[in-house]
């Protein structure tokens, strides 16, 4: 059984959705998986295999998802590491691909992550903070672009090329 930390940043609760939707898959697929918010990571070590999963505002990471990238490149780098993030939302967002804000590129590149997954995000209207975020809201932007087929998916590859040996 190989060890898999789950970890997501976001702020309306849609990215952690994903990263518990991901978790589900990897645990049907044998692995042992928790899921954390990404501020509550204090220790990669004892996993395998990292994913993180941020949501974007305003073409930017979560700091708590930087945060744990930054802090943790060492220990990431002898790990495989997938990340995602969510966000684009309106017509076309599930087919959206989304570049890595340049802070967390440089990141990526540091810690050898696999190539970044964008996954359509989820503006309700209800939840939505903010003057733009409401502004936004009230358009075609608003609604669930979540494609949950492409997100399981791509947590069932992880899961396949997930192996218990740590990258030495």
């Amino acid at each position: 059984m190989t060890a898999v930390l789950v970890a997501h940043a976001g702020k309306n609760g849609g990215t952690r959705e994903i990263a518990e939707v991901i978790s589900e898959e990897l645990r049907a697929l044998g692995h042992h998986v928790d899921t954390r918010d990404a501020a509550d990571v204090a220790d990669v070590t004892p996993y395998s295999a990292v994913v993180v999963g941020s949501a974007l505002y305003y073409s930017r990471w979560r700091p708590s998802a930087v945060r744990l990238l930054h802090t943790h490149a060492g220990a990431l780098l002898k790990r495989h590491v997938w990340l995602f993030h969510s966000g684009p939302c309106g017509p076309g967002a599930p087919l959206a691909h989304v570049s890595l804000p340049a802070n967390v590129a440089l990141l990526a590149a540091r810690i050898d992550a696999e190539r970044t997954t964008t996954f359509g995000g989820r503006l309700d209207p209800a939840t939505a903070h903010g003057l733009l975020a409401r502004l936004m809201a009230r358009g075609p932007r608003a609604g669930d672009f979540r494609d949950w087929d492409l997100i399981r998916k791509w947590a069932r590859d992880i899961g396949r090329r997930v192996t218990t040996e740590v990258r030495l």
